[in-house]
């Protein structure tokens, strides 16, 4: 994509306006470093796009592509360049907040990407214990109905499948009100009081949920 003029918005728009450019570098500053974890993050995204994106953002000095040591494929770590975009990306996803929400439509809402964010939306060093286990279920989904985090001291795993622990707090609700929540869109509260969301379990964890399954940074803008 060329302009041919001098402007920077230009020039930067040369570098990041191509489809998919900057949610890859979303997910690189998030930490997604591997192929498959970028896939993971971006859903939809062909593996031809990624991979094109990738090739780019390489040659423009975004990212730098290194040889896994001892094991097959590439991991992919942002320069200062790309690290400098992330207010910038935090002040787009405010401005999405604030004046693209309404154009949320029902294809949006993505189970998997929405138990991403669950997963990076974790604050560890608010559950007490080495480990909880939290149940999700979409009452709304006939496929990938039910989720699990298993949250340990040191990371945050997600599961499709039942991972065999007692679990500490179930969530209950339609795919659409538990990411309306993470979003900010609508309270813990306010979605427990319209019986659109049920929250059961430990009662030291189910009355302090806003504290260690945190919304996302951008909540504020949407309120």
């Amino acid at each position: 994509m060329k302009y041919s003029q001098f402007c920077p918005i230009a020039k930067a728009t040369e570098v990041l306006g191509d489809r998919w450019t900057l949610l890859v570098a979303r997910e690189i500053l998030m930490g997604a470093s591997r192929f498959s974890e970028l896939q993971r993050g971006l859903g939809s995204i062909s593996t031809a796009v990624l991979t094109e994106r990738l090739k780019s953002m390489t040659e423009n000095g975004l990212i730098i592509r290194r040889k896994i040591t001892g094991r097959r494929g590439h991991e992919y770590f942002p320069t200062p360049a790309c690290k400098e975009l992330l207010p910038i990306i935090v002040s787009l996803g405010g401005w999405g907040m604030r004046w693209a929400k309404d154009n949320l439509v029902d294809e949006d809402y993505d189970v998997e990407l929405l138990m991403l964010y669950l997963e990076r939306s974790i604050a560890r060093d608010m559950l007490p214990g080495p480990q909880t286990i939290l149940q999700f279920e979409f009452s709304d989904l006939k496929k990938m109905r039910h989720w699990w985090l298993v949250v340990s001291e040191n990371s945050v795993e997600v599961c499709e499948k039942n991972p065999g622990y007692d679990v500490d707090v179930y969530f209950t609700s339609t795919l659409r009100v538990m990411t309306d929540v993470w979003l900010g869109h609508r309270t813990y509260k306010e979605a427990i009081r319209a019986d659109a969301l049920k929250i059961v379990g430990d009662r030291a964890l189910t009355k302090t949920v806003s504290k260690w399954l945190v919304c996302t940074v951008f909540s504020e803008a949407a309120a």
